[in-house]
């Protein structure tokens, strides 16, 4: 490691503020920010802790949404979520305890790793994150491997789930890091059905289309024995071939249909 300043504010507006600095960094839960630092991969002057901002954690339900704190950890996802039962038992298998009780749900949007669960909860649910400029629609702010909507200094405040009539994760762990070698949620809302993919594609977390087309038509898991993931532009590493996370695609999301 080397010397930095920690700053910890207690409100919204004295994070933004502190953020403003030059070589500012907002760190939430640390569970990127720390291992990062100490690989010298980031070397931030300032870290800007929003752990302490009690206005920027909790879990309430509010007009058929649930509405999650950005410095909400994923314990307490896990524990207060129960509106929205899916998205409870994703928060629960993330990591493990150390991981839960320390990261946040805005970290890890904020971060946007290609393997996390929230992204793809996030994606399927159609969520809003609420910063503290704006709101984004899910499908406007994932944009890509490790990319998102967010401007420098831009702090996740809220994030806004739609509850959906039916939902279901399926994650096919890697048992090292815990994070998902292919993870798929599938949401029914009124309007339609959403599937989100995680940890397959070169480019991030997406939608898989032509599932979403196929359960509109008929929602049960045959439905989805017609179609293919492709795996053009699927990752390819030591743990599964791009052809292996396309299989994984379809078999996770015939189980989260049949889950649902």
């Amino acid at each position: 490691m080397y010397n930095f300043d920690l700053v910890r504010p207690s409100t919204v507006a004295d994070a933004v503020a502190a953020l403003g600095d030059e070589d500012a960094q907002a760190l939430g839960g640390g569970q990127t920010m720390i291992p990062t630092l100490k690989q010298r991969l980031a070397s931030p002057s300032k870290l800007v802790c929003l752990s302490g901002i009690a206005e920027m954690t909790g879990v309430r339900s509010e007009g058929g949404q649930l509405c999650i704190g950005g410095a909400t950890t994923h314990a307490t996802v896990a524990a207060e979520a129960g509106s929205y039962p899916a998205l409870a038992e994703m928060a629960s298998h993330i990591g493990d305890p150390a991981v839960r009780n320390r990261g946040t749900i805005g970290g890890s949007l904020a971060n946007n790793d290609p393997s996390a669960c929230y992204p793809c909860g996030a994606l399927a649910s159609s969520a809003t994150i609420v910063t503290v400029k704006r709101e984004i629609a899910a499908d406007d702010y994932f944009q890509g491997m490790f990319t998102t909507a967010l401007e420098e200094g831009e702090i996740i405040r809220e994030v806004k789930f739609p509850i959906p009539e039916r939902a279901n994760y399926q994650k096919f762990v890697q048992p090292a890091s815990r994070f998902a070698l292919v993870g798929v949620m599938v949401a029914k809302h009124a309007d339609g059905v959403r599937v989100a993919v995680t940890g397959a594609s070169e480019n991030g977390v997406f939608r898989w289309k032509a599932a979403e087309a196929a359960l509109n038509a008929d929602y049960q898991a045959a439905s989805v024995d017609i179609i293919d993931a492709s795996a053009d532009g699927m990752i390819g590493d030591i743990h599964g071939t791009p052809e292996y996370r396309a299989h994984l695609i379809k078999v996770l999301t015939k189980r989260a249909v049949a889950a649902s």
